[in-house]
């Protein structure tokens, strides 16, 4: 008798089954099951999504037993491990499983979090994969002890995986006066790089920006990002931060002069220093002192920013905070631009500075109006017909969802495209007409 699955590659199942198929609803064995749904979730344009949403809430037990038996069909496994549908549960059964490809493992390598290079860096064949340990040498999530580990085990052909505790050789001082035996942290916690040494990749991912730890969702996003744009991401490899309009628009000559930024890089500001002989200080030399704390934090933004390559900028922006994504999205990389757009924490006020700014790339504008949320925002719409830099098709495509006020408004400015004028005035106009006959 031929398997449902058979029936469903065959196009033979009726559509209300194929519905059933979907939710993981059909009297069929848990590894069908499961290669049923990646199957609509590959290849089904009407059920695909309702399949990828069965799988991602599939049963742990099941899931775990499909990942770790080297007889689960390839495409199955390939779905298991890709960085998009990866459960972190079943990283381990995974890695350790002989019929996931090593190609694939290298693709998780790239976009790892760090916990999840942790147990990579716990699993023999990993470890004794130079394929493998060349990817995640270029994860930069990885910390400077990973890094150095890596580089021992790819110059050693790869050794098996440590014991999470230390072997200690007795000795004669161990055993006349044993030390009190305390528990050991995590491998994850032992591996905090030293704050005072430098490392080859600043860490940015390790903290938000609101001193907590980095959410589930902004590794997610991180991972995902990675993946749909690694084409990009290679091609701009070794692209330094350069912003938009310079570094003076970006961080304002009349905010931030010139003078400030050498005195901020070499040494902190002094304290002015009151003279006995002038009268009591007056309020009128306070605001002087006011810019001083955010141009210093300004700058060091700006410094962090240019220490990172094109990978650590695309994970700021899609982990950093509001201030570092309002740099970023000047950043002159597209791919870096981009992620800013992506960003979990992106808040609507940002999105509506960034459509009225002129100092961005024309793809982030054009980017903007792909996202749906965003063009439920009427400001975001408005800002980007006014914006001289929108492209013109884009203005004209978005100009019939403005109020008529608007329309009056972009009708006179002088620095939007005469096209862009002229069409905003007519359409005032007739909005004026239709509201007289009512």
């Amino acid at each position: 008798m031929a398997r449902i699955i058979d029936q469903i590659r065959a196009s033979k199942l009726p559509s209300n089954m194929m519905a059933f198929a979907a939710k993981g609803a059909l009297s069929v064995g848990p590894a069908e099951n499961i290669e049923i749904l990646v199957y609509l979730a590959r290849h089904n344009k009407v059920f695909g999504d309702l399949a990828r949403m069965t799988l991602a809430g599939w049963d742990e037990k099941a899931s775990l037993q499909a990942a770790s038996d080297p007889q689960t069909p390839q495409e199955v496994l390939d779905y298991l491990i890709s960085p998009d549908n990866l459960r972190p549960k079943l990283l381990p059964a995974l890695l350790e499983n002989p019929s996931v490809r090593e190609s694939e493992l290298a693709k998780v390598a790239i976009s790892a979090t760090p916990d999840s290079i942790a147990m990579m860096l716990r699993s023999s064949r990993v470890r004794a994969t130079v394929l493998v340990l060349d990817a995640l040498k270029a994860n930069p999530y990885l910390k400077k002890e990973q890094s150095a580990e890596i580089q021992l085990l790819i110059k050693g052909g790869g050794v098996a995986a440590p014991s999470l505790e230390p072997t200690i050789e007795p000795t004669a001082e161990t055993v006349d006066d044993p030390p009190a035996e305390a528990p050991l942290p995590p491998v994850e916690e032992r591996q905090v790089a030293d704050p005072t040494q430098a490392s080859a990749v600043p860490e940015v991912p390790a903290v938000t920006p609101e001193g907590g730890a980095t959410t589930s969702e902004e590794d997610e996003a991180v991972a995902a990002f990675f993946f749909h744009h690694a084409a990009e991401i290679a091609a701009d490899e070794g692209k330094p931060f350069q912003a938009i309009g310079g570094i003076v628009e970006l961080l304002g000559s009349d905010y931030f002069p010139a003078s400030a930024i050498e005195k901020t890089e070499n040494e902190p500001a002094a304290e002015p220093v009151p003279n006995p002989a002038a009268p009591a200080a007056g309020p009128t030399k306070a605001p002087a002192t006011k810019p001083a704390p955010d141009a210093t934090k300004r700058v060091n933004t700006v410094q962090k920013i240019n220490a990172l390559d094109v990978k650590g900028r695309i994970q700021l922006a899609l982990k950093g905070s509001k201030e570092e994504r309002s740099i970023l999205v000047r950043d002159g990389t597209k791919v870096v631009a981009l992620a800013v757009l992506e960003a979990p924490k992106l808040s609507d006020g940002e999105v509506e500075k960034f459509a009225s700014q002129k100092n961005v790339l024309e793809a982030v504008l054009r980017q903007i109006p792909l996202k749906r949320r965003f063009m439920k925002n009427y400001k975001v719409v408005r800002n980007l017909v006014a914006n001289p830099r929108t492209p013109l098709d884009l203005g004209l495509g978005l100009m019939k969802n403005l109020l008529a006020a608007d329309l009056k408004n972009i009708g006179s400015n002088k620095e939007v495209s005469e096209t862009i004028r002229k069409l905003a005035m007519k359409m005032y106009k007739q909005k004026e007409e239709q509201a007289n006959k009512k």
